[in-house]
């Protein structure tokens, strides 16, 4: 890159000498962004400009400008953003554009300022993560093929599934927590992206990304699950 405008959000960022930060980004134009900032690194999930040169994979960041007003998560909300930002640093490989991802990205941010406010705010936040993760699995190479299994049959309703990540839905005899029912795989056969997900696509996706997510994650939990259950247990407690 050189001198190369670049639009997109914080991601992460820490200390790096006396009055420079590497900071991580999350780009419109290159996905995930690593460089060295000599200045106050700007706020998350505001979106903000700046220009980049370099040919390593660490580059030199200049003429930052912070778009919009700040933006204050509280409660739900700021594990949401907390878990967005960590899944993309986790998950999103350098410099690969991942545009669909972005677009998700910025418009999850808009709608967990929203959340306080919504009448079924904890429907509306399952909804939003899996559309969010939707997106994100898809974009990194992992779409599914919810009619098939793994050995090319037909999905059968009343089947019950286990789910691999290198295989698919493998047909299984028995039933337990962990595996899937052929109706609900079914459900997805048919979705148009974009749409909101029903009540049992939901179910069925907030259990398998979570197996996919943790899978690609490795032996690596992620510290915005912990400090979200730690928080609902605190608050389950103190009541």
């Amino acid at each position: 890159m050189r001198n190369e405008v670049l639009h997109g959000y914080l991601i992460h960022h820490r200390k790096y000498r006396e009055r420079s930060h590497i900071v991580h980004l999350f780009t419109q134009e290159h996905g995930r962004v690593d460089g060295i900032l000599r200045q106050t690194p700007p706020p998350q999930y505001q979106p903000i400009t700046l220009t980049a040169s370099g040919k390593s994979e660490l580059k030199n960041f200049s003429k930052l400008e912070i778009l919009n007003q700040p933006v204050f998560f509280y409660g739900d909300a700021f594990f949401s953003g907390f878990y967005l930002n960590e899944i993309i640093l986790r998950l999103c490989p350098l410099e690969q554009e991942m545009p669909d991802t972005f677009e998700q990205y910025h418009l999850t941010l808009q709608h967990l300022q929203k959340l306080a406010d919504h009448s079924q705010a904890d429907l509306f936040l399952r909804q939003i993560l899996r559309q969010f993760e939707h997106a994100l699995l898809e974009e990194l190479g992992y779409p599914l093929d919810y009619a098939h299994d793994s050995n090319q049959h037909e999905i059968i309703e009343n089947q019950r599934y286990q789910f691999q990540l290198s295989d698919g839905f493998i047909p299984v005899a028995h039933s337990s927590s962990a595996t899937l029912l052929g109706q609900q795989i079914l459900s997805m056969a048919n979705y148009e992206k974009g749409m909101d997900f029903n009540p049992e696509q939901l179910q069925l996706l907030a259990k398998l990304y979570r197996q996919m997510i943790t899978s690609l994650l490795g032996d690596r939990p992620l510290k915005s699950r912990q400090l979200w259950i730690q928080n609902a247990q605190s608050k389950s407690l103190s009541r």
